[in-house]
């Protein structure tokens, strides 16, 4: 066995169950022996930040380690942000980088695809990664690839390793196994009681879940002790989607002022909120009604919890949710659950088309054909998605990276083999729209609902006066057909109700709907964001 074989059976061993890639001259080597191998199969794009959106779809759907491969310099430096983005929302994605040999640092000439140093790259990737290694030592490889991917899946964030062109038909030993996660049981044990204590000592306490919980593995556990505990569940922006199949009561979505009225003033009023792996970010509190006091809280989240000024560290998320449950009693499932509704029923008139047409007649689709997982880009396409049925969804909610959408479709129907919805809007579009000529070669046919609007929507919304958010009209459905797709363009609700009708119905292709929407027409929910965001800002003092 040699090094990159060694290599790709510890991936496979620990979850991956593909590779995303793009060849170069430093990664041809590496390449030949993960096609010649077949121990996962590769999956290749055409730009490398497509590279790592499919990954990091592919980790968070599968709840796995999703891999990029890449070359040196050009490939690895140009995958960046969608690394960034992975780092940014806890996704397990390994980056494989191809690199110079061992010997090629001495021959005095700077190499190509070098930026400052031999090591910028690899000092680069030291911001985006949790831990990271160059396999230049074909005896201490087998230890370092298990420490690697022990953080990679400990954090739930990416890593980076590095493989010198002239290392890769190294003869190498297996990678060991890796070694499990420990935890202190006395300290376990007290969190759990006094989290318990909190909970069953409020009057009004809620159960908020976020990224983690499905990072991890968690849902059927969480949804299981939110029964037991008697608790309702509300996701925030970035969870949304989770716990959708469960019998737990999920009543919503928490979006502060963007929200439905009632389910913040479930969250803000609680006297016990219980957030389980999420992120204390901007975008799921800046926008809170009122200031949420974390010392009300508990904090289950970067491996630690938090209950007020009590902190405990070292408690992975899936040890506490574990721990609560053997001090729980199962509960028999409640007969009437609490859920949000979301509108079903498209008129389909000759009106024009708004965001919020859309998300009905995604609703009307699921509930008649069963619910499919969906892909979303940033902008209001993924603001339309909180007026559509819970369903499991991949998106950037907190970096809101725009470009995400088509290729996270793509590893998401890679990943699973579900045919996917992809939600993108048009400026997202003209940046990673174009992998999905990649459909045809793999046989992918997801269906892409295209906000067409001609414009940077949500930035315009903010900055109306700016020329510089007005787009240009491309013409995206009849690019379709030569990256061997289909297109159609709809004006009118009767169009678009058609035309989704006919893409369900046709597999094989990918269906691309082109939806022209008026400028300045936004969904019910980004319109309630704006407004509260311009609300909140005017309040300030000064």
């Amino acid at each position: 066995m040699n090094l990159t074989e060694s290599l790709l059976h510890a991936l496979k061993a620990n979850g991956a169950r593909q590779i995303f890639g793009i060849p170069g001259d430093f990664a041809l080597p590496y390449f030949r022996i993960i096609e010649e191998s077949q121990i996962l199969p590769l999956y290749t794009l055409s730009h490398e930040p497509g590279v790592g959106f499919a990954a990091d779809a592919s980790a968070r759907v599968n709840r796995s380690i999703g891999v990029a491969a890449v070359t040196y310099g050009a490939g690895a430096l140009n995958m960046i942000n969608a690394v960034a983005a992975a780092y940014a929302e806890k996704s397990p994605v390994v980056v494989l980088s191809g690199g110079p040999g061992k010997g090629e640092a001495s021959s005095g000439l700077l190499l190509h695809h070098q930026a400052k140093t031999l090591d910028s790259q690899f000092r680069i990737y030291e911001e985006i990664t949790c831990d990271r290694v160059r396999l230049d030592d074909a005896e201490r490889a087998p230890t370092d690839i298990a420490r690697v991917l022990s953080s990679c899946l400990k954090h739930s964030r990416p890593v980076y390793i590095e493989i010198p062109r002239d290392m890769v038909g190294v003869p190498c030993g297996p990678v060991p196994e890796l070694a499990p996660v420990t935890v202190d049981d006395e300290a376990l044990a007290a969190c759990a009681d006094e989290v318990l204590e909190r909970i069953q000592s409020a009057s009004t306490a809620v159960l908020m879940v976020d990224v983690e919980v499905r990072r991890f593995g968690l849902e059927e556990k969480v949804a299981e002790l939110a029964l037991r505990l008697s608790l309702p569940v509300v996701t925030c922006f970035m969870g949304r989607g989770l716990l959708s199949d469960s019998d737990a009561s999920l009543v919503g979505t928490y979006m502060g002022v963007a929200g439905l009225p009632e389910v913040t003033r479930l969250v803000e009023n609680s006297d016990a909120l219980v957030l389980l792996g999420v992120i204390l970010s901007d975008t799921n509190f800046a926008v809170s009604e009122k200031k949420i006091d974390v010392r009300k809280s508990i904090v289950a989240c970067d491996g630690e919890v938090r209950l007020g000024h009590h902190v405990y560290p070292k408690i992975p998320l899936g040890a506490l949710v574990d721990a609560l449950l053997a001090r729980t009693q199962p509960r028999a499932r409640p007969h009437n659950v609490v859920r949000t509704t979301y509108p079903r029923g498209l008129v389909a008139d000759g009106s024009e088309i708004t965001p919020n047409d859309i998300a009905v007649a995604v609703n009307d689709l699921m509930a008649e054909h069963g619910k499919m997982p969906i892909a979303c880009d940033v902008g209001d396409c993924l603001f339309t998605a909180m007026d559509i049925e819970h369903t499991a969804l991949v998106a950037p909610g907190y970096y809101a990276t725009m470009g995400f959408g088509v290729p996270a479709g793509l590893g998401l129907q890679a990943a699973t083999g579900q045919r996917p919805l992809i939600l993108v809007g048009d400026g997202a579009f003209q940046m990673t729209g174009w992998e999905l000529g990649n459909c045809r070669r793999y046989g992918w046919d997801p269906i892409v609902l295209l906000f067409n609007n001609a414009c940077w929507e949500m930035l315009r919304t903010f900055q109306p006066e700016s020329r510089f958010n007005v787009l240009d009209t491309w013409g995206f459905a009849e690019m379709a057909a030569g990256l061997g797709g289909n297109g159609t363009r709809v004006r009118t609700r009767a169009e678009l109700k058609t035309a989704i009708d006919r893409a369900l119905a046709r597999r094989g292709q990918f269906q691309l709907i082109e939806i022209m929407i008026p400028r300045g027409v936004l969904s019910q929910t980004l319109e309630r964001y704006v407004k509260g965001v311009r609300r909140l800002a005017a309040a300030q003092p000064g």
